[in-house]
């Protein structure tokens, strides 16, 4: 058997294994163990089983470990005891409401989502989410850090990405981010960026500083042009079906542990950004201040095609 069929055969051993482990999850990230967002999570895997006596137990699996996040979240939505790291942008094919959270330039700090996940209107989209696909998102407040530009050229302009194939993810807020950018949007799984950088299958990335290193990429690239054009929100799904056959008080735990994990997580990932950028400067790789305005005038058409514009003004009000 080859890693390939392997790693998706690991995940349906797991969530097989559902009805002898009632009370375990499985929780998935691409990001590397390195990551401050992967040990917040083994952090709140370890209070989530002190607080429970043992009876609820998290297991972290970095570095897609349980298949590709496509993958996972049809396990998900099939009831297996399985839970992911996920964005809003991915999310919106089963409620397209929720995209807005990945949308370029929505909020001017990543603080600002506090504000927007206390709102009304999120709150029916979480619940719109559950009923309609099976996914129950526990939380968004994981930071992973400000997306920029990875790429193999300087970047100082929209211009400059004319014809430049950047790894984007496969959801229609970020592909029409992207190509508004000024670049082509070329979706694949995280996993294969490294390689497909250095075969030059891709010309760049768009990616944040701590992911970024935690693949290496500053080997394969040799520019970061800071756009910041999207604050990456994400949050935790897992199945709804799964989630209510929990005990209430169990749901409590694992609620307000993810939840104060998701905190550490993102102060972690904020303080991280200057140290990373000086360590990746020193292996060569250029930073370059741009005209972010440059890029927020290309991505406004964004919010209208997509049918997000209304929302933007109710999430927004009040700034």
């Amino acid at each position: 058997m080859n890693v390939q069929t392997l790693v998706p055969a690991l995940a349906l051993l797991l969530a097989g294994n559902a009805a002898q482990a009632a009370y375990q999850l499985n929780l998935s990230s691409a990001l590397s163990s390195q990551d401050p967002i992967v040990q917040a999570m083994e952090s709140a895997s370890e209070a989530i089983a002190q607080r429970s006596e043992g009876e609820l137990t998290v297991r972290v699996f970095p570095n897609s470990q349980l298949g590709s996040d496509e993958d996972v979240v049809e396990q998900i939505r099939s009831g297996a005891n399985i839970a992911i790291l996920i964005d809003a942008g991915r999310l919106s094919e089963y409620q397209p409401e929720l995209g807005i959270l990945s949308a370029p330039y929505l909020v001017e700090d990543h603080t600002d989502y506090d504000r927007i996940t206390s709102s009304e209107l999120y709150q029916e989209w979480v619940e719109g989410l559950a009923d309609s696909s099976g996914l129950r998102l526990l939380n968004y407040n994981w930071f992973q850090g400000s997306r920029h530009m990875l790429t193999k050229k300087l970047v100082e302009a929209p211009e400059d990405l004319r014809g430049v194939r950047v790894r984007t993810i496969n959801s229609p807020v970020w592909l029409r981010t992207i190509e508004s950018m000024g670049a082509t949007p070329t979706p694949l799984p995280w996993s294969e960026v490294y390689s497909a950088l250095q075969l030059g299958a891709i010309d760049g990335a768009e990616a944040q500083l701590t992911a970024a290193e935690g693949q290496n990429l500053h080997e394969v690239i040799t520019h970061i042009a800071l756009t910041g054009h999207i604050h990456l929100m994400t949050g935790i799904a897992t199945s709804e079906q799964w989630y209510q056959s929990l005990p209430e008080e169990l749901r409590t735990i694992l609620d307000e542990e993810l939840q104060s994990a998701g905190e550490e997580a993102s102060q972690a990932t904020a303080d991280a950004q200057n140290a990373v950028r000086e360590r990746m400067e020193a292996e060569g790789v250029t930073f370059t201040e741009v005209d972010v305005e440059l890029f927020r005038e290309r991505v406004g058409g964004v919010y209208d095609e997509l049918g997000y514009g209304q929302y933007r003004d109710q999430l927004t009000a009040g700034e």
